[in-house]
């Protein structure tokens, strides 16, 4: 790396947050972008390269990013530059590197100056090196580009989660033509026929264990707000188990979950028809469905005033819960009307479909970078 790249490390100039002054060039660290300063002192084409904290190993974020133009960096990430070729090329080598090897920190990872410069890596002729930085640059700005899409369209659902809810009175901000009656306070298992709960249920307590396929454990860990991540905590039972640990009370279609903690709050619904089993800190509400729709329950369970007020009622240190004790106290504002109900939860499913569409395109891009990361480097 030394020998056909340039080093500016010596003109980072770290400042503290209070010290800053809000302006229009960006301020960079380990994880790129983390503030707008009022003056610069790099301008042109470089290579930032986080120095320490957990990124380095966990790889949160990107390790390596392109800069352009003028720019104020802190010293939590390395500048440099090709001497005598493409630089999107070695921002892709610095992000195919493990960097555990080299990581000199003990507490904190830590990648030296002197360390980064003697990493070896394959490197084409500059010609070659300018082909594959185009192709990596236009496959980043289109991830980049679905990543701020999906950003807006979460931003535009919490705008419509703030707006079309009540946060005083009982009439909300923004809803529906032809609604005007007010909404109603309730508390909110009266809108509850039951709540399962199999708390503190493992296979191990029932003298089983989980299968490599079968039915998935939705746990506080893959219910995510909005949708079901099968990749997260995946863990099945088979049918002994399943018919065991549900006992007759079996999740259907259109089902809210909610995670009771780490995290809380979480809401989805069960996707489809099939079977899953209730695990870890995640409990199913069954409705009245001459009170409320379940389509309904998930959006307000999501708005802003019902997250604050769980989190009031909720218990615990680091990792703060709600048990149904709290949610006996918890106080519902919503229309009494089913067809108003049903025009908002629709609304939303349809937000959510969106946001997962983007998302599935985010996630596909990704996996199609790191293919050829895998295929187009030595």
């Amino acid at each position: 790396m030394g020998e056909v790249t340039e080093s500016f490390d010596g003109k980072r100039i770290p400042i503290d947050s209070g010290l800053r002054v809000l302006g229009e060039y960006p301020y960079y660290g380990a994880t790129g972008i983390i503030d707008y300063v009022d003056n610069y002192i790099f301008d042109g084409e470089y290579v930032l390269l986080a120095e320490d904290g957990a990124n380095i190993i966990m790889r949160n974020y990107p390790v390596a990013y392109l800069t352009r133009g003028k720019f104020w960096l802190n010293n939590h990430a390395h500048i440099m530059r090709m001497i005598d070729g493409n630089n999107y090329f070695l921002v892709q080598v610095l992000e195919k590197i493990d960097y555990m090897k080299y990581n000199t920190g003990t507490a904190q990872p830590k990648l030296n100056s002197k360390i980064i410069k003697n990493i070896e890596f394959k490197l084409p002729n500059i010609g070659e090196q300018q082909k594959i930085g185009t192709f990596f640059k236009q496959l980043d700005d289109t991830i980049a580009l679905h990543q701020r899409k999906l950003e807006q369209i979460k931003l535009l659902k919490q705008a419509f989660l703030q707006k079309m809810f009540v946060n005083q009175g009982n009439v909300p901000e923004l809803r529906f033509a032809d609604f005007s009656e007010k909404w109603e306070q309730r508390k909110f298992f009266d809108n509850i026929k039951k709540t399962i709960d199999f708390r503190g249920r493992t296979p191990k307590k029932m003298g089983m264990d989980w299968s490599v396929s079968g039915y998935l454990a939705l746990s506080a860990l893959n219910v995510k707000n909005g949708y079901i991540d099968p990749s997260a905590d995946a863990h099945y039972g088979d049918q002994k188990l399943y018919n065991k640990w549900m006992t007759g009370k079996e999740l259907y279609e259109g089902q809210v979950l909610f995670t009771t903690e780490a995290p809380m709050g979480n809401v989805a619904q069960v996707p489809d028809s099939n079977k899953y089993i209730l695990s870890q800190r995640t409990i199913a509400f069954d409705v009245y469905s001459d009170k409320i729709t379940n389509d309904f329950l998930a959006v307000l369970l999501c708005s802003p005033k019902s997250f604050n007020e769980l989190s009031s009622l909720a218990s615990g240190g680091t990792a703060k819960g709600v048990s149904q004790k709290s949610l006996s106290q918890f106080k519902v504002t919503m229309p009494t009307d089913l067809n108003e109900q049903n025009k908002i939860g629709a609304f939303f499913k349809q937000l959510d479909a969106t946001i997962t569409l983007h998302q599935k395109k985010l996630t596909n891009l990704k996996e199609l970078k790191k293919a050829f990361l895998q295929f187009m480097f030595i």
